[in-house]
Parts: structure tokens; sequence; C-alpha cells
């Protein structure tokens, strides 16, 4: 095995998954990152990746990276962050565990994130989740799981992977319904599960038979569970004719979200914040605020709807003095 086939397979199976314990899902992030940028750099070197050195991978090649990732790939500034993150941690582990790569890796440490507009919050109006639940068909197996699906997203504003990877014995339909979630960072967090989502769940459960270790959620395929992408397909299967088809670089309705419709709704329902923040699994509660300030957008377009009387005279105010003194005003001014 070369160098950078041994270095990999350390950085992968040594560090990132024995002792930082990350999930598979999240190696698979950090692992598109990483084939991507050999890809990119064994084309600049005309060599392939069995004759490439570490020295190779030089932080000059790390921002021609990004910037093909931009220009060629089209990714948006967002997605461009996101692979230099998983960069910066491949290159602290080298610094850790190859120090002739230290002064590259200070180098790339030092590649900033770009600043860039937050995400689009995409979420869906109440009437709009009335009128997909009214859409959905009630025939088969696959109806079953989809409204069950769907039911559980808006319920839980569970993320899509938390989603994926349900077990049966993750749902608890005997005692106070809820659901036990495995979320980021390996916490797990239990979410109360409204009467009619426990009954869809049921029946679901009683047709895997019983089995606490299969997958809530299964594929086409029996026994295999729904990926991320099926749970994204599913989504968009259903939601396309709620609204018309979005610009190419605006967001549609996608698993998320129901996330986000989720904490609307309990925030326009009266739930405290911090109540909010623990249901969605949020670290920080500045994550969980933004949410407020769409509920402030809200009202606000409410207000902007509304007519104001129509008696609106101004008041008189008459002479007042403040106005008047310029000089105190120029000191003003000048502190």
């Amino acid at each position: 095995m070369n160098s950078i086939g041994q270095v990999l397979h350390s950085f992968f199976e040594d560090h990132l998954k024995t002792q930082r314990g990350l999930r598979p899902s999240s190696i698979c992030s950090y692992r598109d990152t990483i084939k991507l940028f050999l890809l990119f750099v064994t084309k600049s070197c005309h060599r392939p990746v069995t004759r490439l050195a570490l020295t190779d991978l030089s932080s000059e090649r790390v921002l021609e990276f990004l910037r093909a990732m931009e220009a060629e790939r089209g990714n948006q500034v967002r997605t461009r962050n996101q692979r230099l993150a998983a960069l910066h941690t491949f290159y602290r582990y080298l610094a850790l565990y190859h120090t002739e790569m230290l002064a590259e890796a200070e180098r790339v440490e030092a590649i900033p994130s770009k600043r860039s507009p937050p995400p689009e919050t995409v979420y869906l109006e109440r009437d709009e989740i009335d009128l997909l639940f009214k859409s959905l068909s009630i025939q088969g197996p696959l109806a079953l799981r989809d409204r069950a699906l769907l039911m559980l997203l808006y319920n839980t504003g569970a993320r899509v992977q938390e989603i994926a990877d349900l077990r049966v014995g993750d749902v608890d339909l005997d005692g106070p319904f809820r659901v036990r979630l495995h979320g980021k960072g390996d916490k797990w967090r239990v979410c109360p599960v409204w009467p009619e989502a426990a009954t869809l769940l049921k029946q679901l459960a009683s047709v895997r038979c019983g089995d606490s270790s299969l997958p809530l959620f299964e594929s086409h395929q029996q026994g295999h569970a729904l990926t991320r992408s099926g749970v994204y397909k599913i989504v968009k299967r259903h939601t396309r004719t709620l609204r018309p088809a979005p610009p190419r670089k605006q967001r549609g309705i996608s698993p998320h979200s129901f996330r986000h419709s989720a904490a609307v709704s309990m925030l326009e329902a009266g739930v405290d914040i911090n109540v909010i923040r623990s249901w969605l699994g949020h670290v920080s509660l500045d994550t969980t605020n933004r949410y407020a300030e769409i509920s402030l957008r809200a009202k606000q377009a409410a207000v902007a709807a509304c007519s104001p009387p129509s008696e609106t005279t101004a008041v008189r105010l008459g002479n007042v003095g403040w106005r008047q003194d310029q000089e105190l005003l120029k000191w003003l001014q000048s502190l």
C-alpha cells in the first residue's frame, strides 16, 4: 500500500471511525470530499493516485480545488465551505501524525470559509400540510409507509438521517407514544408521537412482524432500510403538486422542510423556544431562534395586510426646543 493509501486507511478507520466515533453517514461525507480532492490532484499532477505523495497535497492545490468546485462543478458557497471543513479535519490529522506536513497543514487551516447568506428556510403552511395528507393514497403497504413517514417527519421534526436510521424497536407504542431518535454527535433524544401517527406506526410495525431490529421504513428491497435519497424521493413525489417548481437556485420542498414546518408550528402554538430546541436536538439556541424571526416576519406580513384607521391626521407638535438648538446638535454630532 502506498503512503497515501496508508494515510487514508488510518484516517478513516482509526481516526474517524474508532477515535472520533463518527456515524457512517458522516464518514461518507468525508469520503466524498477526499475522493473529489484526490481526483483533482491526480488530474493536476498528471499521475494516478497510486503514484501520489503527501507532498502533492499542497495548500495551493487545496485552493485550486475549492475554486474548481465553484467554477467547474457549480457548487454553492455553502457546499464549498463544507468541503473545506472536511479538508481542515484531514489536514489537522496530517499535522498530528505526519509532521512533514505540518507547514502545509497550517496553511490549509488558514484558508477561511466564505461568507454566504443563510440558506432559505422553506416550510409548509398548515393548509398545505392538510392538502398533502388529503392527497395521499390509502391503498397498499407503500401507501402506509409513505403516510407514516410524512406524518412522523412533521410530528417530530426529525432530520432525514434520523428517520432513515429508525428501527422498529425505536418506537414505543405501548405506553406513552414516543420515538427515540439518534441524532448528531451520537446523541439520542425522545419525541412524543401523536395518536394519529402512532396508529400508522402500529400498522407499519405489524407488517414487520414485531422484529425490533428491522428498519421501520423499508425500501423496495425487502429488509433494506430507506436511504436519505429514498426519503427525499418520497417527499418530492408527494409534494410536487403543492407548489410551482422553484427556480434552479431556489430551494424546493425537501424532508428538511418538514423539520422547519414542525418548528414554526410549535412556535406559533406558543411552545417555549427552549422546548423546541430540545425537541429538534439543536445544540445552540441561536439555531432555534431563526424560527422566531420567521414567525415575526409572518406577523409583519399580517399587519401589512390589514388597513389602519381611515383617520390618520398628523399630530402637531408645535415648537420643540431641542430641535432648534443647533449648537447642541453640532456638539452631539461631534461625539
